[in-house]
């Protein structure tokens, strides 16, 4: 069986991702998330490429 490629990021598997993250780094992304008004997930592809509107789209490193 040949896994599946996601180019999203389950809400579940954002929540795993961001308790795992120190605690600045979390209340950065939660604060990111409420400006841009997006999940946890969005905010995590957009600290990663500034550009980026999610997962989908995300080219870490573009735009900083």
């Amino acid at each position: 069986m040949q896994a599946k490629l996601q180019e999203q990021l389950s809400p579940a598997d954002a929540e795993v991702i961001l308790r795992r993250l120190p605690k600045r780094i979390q209340a950065a992304l939660i604060a990111r998330a409420a400006e841009i008004e997006d999940p946890i997930a969005a905010a995590i592809a957009n600290f990663l490429d500034t550009e980026a509107l999610g997962f989908v789209d995300c080219k870490p490193g573009r735009g900083q």
